[in-house]
Order: C-alpha cells, then sequence, then structure tokens
C-alpha cells in the first residue's frame, strides 16, 4: 500500500494524486483530464449557485484543466471576458488547448500565476471563482485580500470545494491532508475569513450526501 492513498473517497495511486496540488510532467495531463471529467457534477451544482450576465469578467483561480473557464465563455457575450490563472505550466497549457477557440476570438486569457500576486489592476473583475483550489493557496488571508483587490465593488466571490470540514469526522482525509500538504475549511472558517477580508452577504451551500460545500460572498 505504499504506493497508494485514501482520499477519503477512494484508493488511488499515490504519484498521481500528488499532481493534484501542481500538475507536472505526464501524470500532470493524466489528472487535469480525470479532473475535467470528475468534477464536473460537484461544478455544474456549484455554479447553480450564483448569476453570471453576458458581460460579466470572471477570473477563474487555479483554473486546472480548463473546463470552469469553457463553460463561463459559453455564458458570456462578446463583452464579457473570462480569465484563467494557474501556478502550473501543465494546467496553463492544458487549460489553453481546450479554450483555443474563445482565446482565438478574445473572449479567454490564460495566464500562469499565483493568487498571492496577481498581474491585474484592482477592480478588474465582477466575478471570481475558485473550484477545488482553495486547500494549497500560501497564505489564506493575505491571499483573499489579494482577491478582493481585483474584484469590483460589490463584485463576488465563489468557493466550491470537494471535501468540507467537520469536527470529527476527518481522519478519512489525514492521508491525502499530509501527502499534498491542504488545508479543508468549515463552512465558520470560510464565513470568519472572508468578512476578515473586506467581504458581505456570506452565504453557503452544503450537499450532505457528497460532502461538498460552495460559498459566495460580495465585496463590500
Amino acid at each position: 500500500m505504499k504506493d497508494k492513498v485514501n482520499t477519503g473517497h477512494h484508493i488511488e495511486n499515490k504519484e498521481l494524486i500528488k499532481n493534484a496540488r501542481k500538475p507536472v510532467g505526464e501524470l500532470g495531463h493524466q489528472i487535469l483530464d480525470r479532473m475535467n471529467k470528475s468534477h464536473e457534477e460537484m461544478a455544474i451544482w456549484g455554479v447553480s449557485h450564483f448569476e453570471i450576465s453576458e458581460d460579466s469578467k470572471i477570473l477563474d483561480i487555479g483554473c486546472g484543466g480548463g473546463r470552469n473557464i469553457q463553460r463561463f465563455a459559453e455564458e458570456i457575450s462578446d463583452n464579457g471576458r473570462v480569465v484563467g490563472i494557474d501556478y502550473s505550466e501543465v494546467s496553463v497549457e492544458k487549460s489553453i488547448e481546450l479554450n483555443k477557440k474563445a482565446i482565438e476570438n478574445g473572449n479567454v486569457n490564460v495566464l500562469q500565476a499565483s493568487v498571492s500576486e496577481m498581474p491585474f489592476y484592482d477592480e478588474t473583475f465582477d466575478i471570481v471563482t475558485g473550484f477545488e483550489t482553495i486547500y494549497f493557496w500560501p497564505d489564506f488571508i493575505n491571499d483573499l485580500k489579494e482577491v478582493n483587490r481585483v474584484l469590483k465593488k460589490d463584485g463576488l466571490i465563489f468557493f466550491c470545494n470537494e471535501a468540507v470540514y467537520r469536527e470529527g469526522e476527518m481522519e478519512k482525509y489525514d492521508d491525502l491532508v499530509e501527502l499534498l500538504d491542504m488545508k479543508i475549511y468549515s463552512e465558520d472558517v470560510l464565513k470568519e475569513s472572508l468578512e476578515q477580508t473586506g467581504f458581505k452577504d456570506f452565504k453557503a451551500y452544503i450537499d450532505e450526501e457528497n460532502d461538498w460545500i460552495c460559498v459566495t460572498a460580495r465585496k463590500i
């Protein structure tokens, strides 16, 4: 079992799952292809909790294989824009490949960048999203402040995670947390962190059956 890890839901190949944090090389390509498919149901559930306008300017942080960029690009007009960032070179490549047409049309852009220091002007975006990514943010509070900076006033922040912290129920994630050096947040911590960094109107939605959580809040 040395080469296997319990993800809390399945027993998986350890080397493959290591790439969930920062995809690299061939295994990175493999896990991104898988994430585009395996996260689809959760993503559809998550995005049903907020509205996108045709002219929305959207930033997807930790864009991975680019499926959510593609989803948003289908909902905007030529006046809208979707930008994806990821700190993994392989993720950026994959997202560009999947969204090639929309990039050529000028509606989509994908960049290699870190959430901690984003290459955007203040108040650029209407919506900032993060799917399965905040577990890995290096400094959650400062990174939320950086998101706040690039959001327009009253802009929406949205996170969607396949794991939610619940007191006394986290043992199943122990191996995964150790392998990926990740943090699984509770609803309370998310609310507190967002309110501390200049957000209001916090809402959380939990799918009890799947253990999914998505949250929204607005910039003050």
